[in-house]
């Protein structure tokens, strides 16, 4: 019997019955729960892969304190928040708490029914395996964007297609291409990572394909290239779209003859690699002005994963500084717990030009900063804390669009927010940055 466990915290109904009997009807094992005494304890006993919290408004910070408790025993398991009382507030309170979603009833039921089968699906199509669990802690978030990378990634594993993975500089195109890698037959083989921009012209033929000792003057010996030092795994071509267009036709032959030439040798040697790229240009726009070769374009092109940027899946900002402090606090022998409310919310408002990589960067910032006794991050240090606050406010018409989205569709969140292109968190996230209340269906 599948395990999902529904807790009903207090005498809140939040549809809670209906939602009850579309969890039984699906043949998912059920155990209710109505106090909130001793329910980490129920958590760590019953081992569930899904949990539903139903407060009643005073019984909601308890609900949160408990989602602490869990986040910190298990960082992925889906928590959602069923509430027939809520404001903006409580949501990003929630969201900050590491809720994975959150309702107000009466229940938006094809909303919510998507969202459990969207949480679930991959938790019970298999058993979990240590394996499985250490490739999704790659891939650090728990966002729409980032559940659906991670569904692709796994399909795209089981095939050997060659994949171009787009999105903007410090997303963590990387860590995509090794999750790939980590799932595919080819894991326990090589996974070697080529940054194209950083290769100069001149050398990029005898680092791709090798070269023969004697080949030019300094080739005292033979030397393979990466695609040979990758025989039987994957092949990472990071920035492709930097690459010359001299660059771009070794590569397609490579990629067409499934062999390569080292320098100064007349011998094929066959090559056995997937190929995985990646760039942060607009690939077709460069085909288009002559900059990348259309035939390659389609070559990689078979397979294609979008990561959208940080600023549009704010909601994994909090787990991601988690992880960073985590890997920080093993490192440098400290036990920082994390950031305090006011900082959080200046990294909250913050809209992350240099994406995942910048948000890291910025942590370890302040790390440097702390001294020895400090568990708690309450300051950023100031040369970033003037950058942050400097760049808070989005243009006005980011305001104006979500505002216009509101209207559009008589303040359905849910409609509002699939019209914006991004999930619900992130719409109530914005509601509160820009101060646009529902309560009066008037902007403040």
């Amino acid at each position: 019997m599948k395990n999902l466990f529904l807790m009903m915290v207090g005498a809140d109904g939040g549809g809670s019955h209906e939602l009850a009997a579309y969890c039984t009807s699906q043949g998912h094992k059920l155990v209710r729960f109505s106090d909130d005494r001793n329910a980490f304890q129920l958590f760590r006993d019953h081992n569930p892969h899904l949990i539903f919290l139903t407060p009643s408004r005073q019984q909601f910070l308890n609900c949160l304190n408990l989602t602490k408790q869990i986040r910190c025993q298990n960082r992925n398991i889906p928590i959602i928040i069923v509430t027939a009382h809520s404001s903006e507030d409580m949501v990003i309170a929630a969201l900050k708490a590491g809720v994975s979603d959150y309702f107000k009833s009466p229940l938006p039921y094809q909303d919510i029914i998507e969202s459990i089968r969207h949480l679930i699906s991959d938790t019970f199509s298999r058993t979990p395996a240590l394996k499985d669990i250490q490739h999704e802690s790659i891939l650090i978030g728990q966002s729409p964007a980032i559940r659906t990378i991670r569904d692709d990634a796994s399909r795209l594993a089981s095939v050997d297609s060659t994949v171009l993975i787009t999105g903007e500089t410090g997303t963590g195109k990387e860590v995509v291409a090794e999750l790939i890698h980590r799932q595919s037959s080819r894991y326990g083989n090589p996974f070697i990572c080529i940054n194209c921009s950083a290769i100069p012209e001149s050398l990029i033929e005898s680092e791709l394909f090798g070269y023969a000792k004697g080949a030019f003057t300094g080739a005292v010996a033979t030397k393979q290239g990466y695609f040979e030092a990758a025989k039987g795994g994957s092949l990472f071509l990071d920035e492709i779209g930097d690459m010359s267009v001299y660059a771009q036709a070794k590569i397609l032959r490579a990629i067409e003859k499934r062999e390569i030439y080292r320098l100064g040798e007349n011998k094929a040697i066959p090559i056995n690699v997937r190929l995985i790229a990646a760039t942060h240009r607009n690939l077709n726009d460069l085909v288009s002005e002559g900059k990348f070769r259309k035939d390659l374009y389609y070559r990689l092109n078979v397979a294609q994963i979008h990561i959208p940027p940080l600023r549009e899946r704010k909601e994994d900002i909090p787990l991601l500084i988690e992880h960073f402090i985590s890997e920080l606090n093993h490192r440098l022998n400290r036990n920082v717990s994390g950031f305090a409310e006011d900082t959080m919310r200046l990294l909250f408002h913050y809209d992350w030009h240099g994406n995942v990589r910048e948000l890291k960067n910025i942590v370890e910032a302040c790390f440097i900063n702390l001294s020895p006794s400090e568990t708690v991050i309450t300051d950023i240090p100031s040369p970033l804390k003037a950058q942050l606050n400097s760049s808070c406010s989005s243009p006005d018409t980011e305001r104006k669009d979500i505002v216009s989205a509101l209207a559009d569709t008589q303040w359905n969140k849910s409609k509002a927010a699939k019209k914006l292109n991004c999930s619900r968190m992130t719409l109530y996230r914005k509601m509160e940055k820009y101060r646009i209340s529902e309560a009066y269906n008037v902007t403040l």
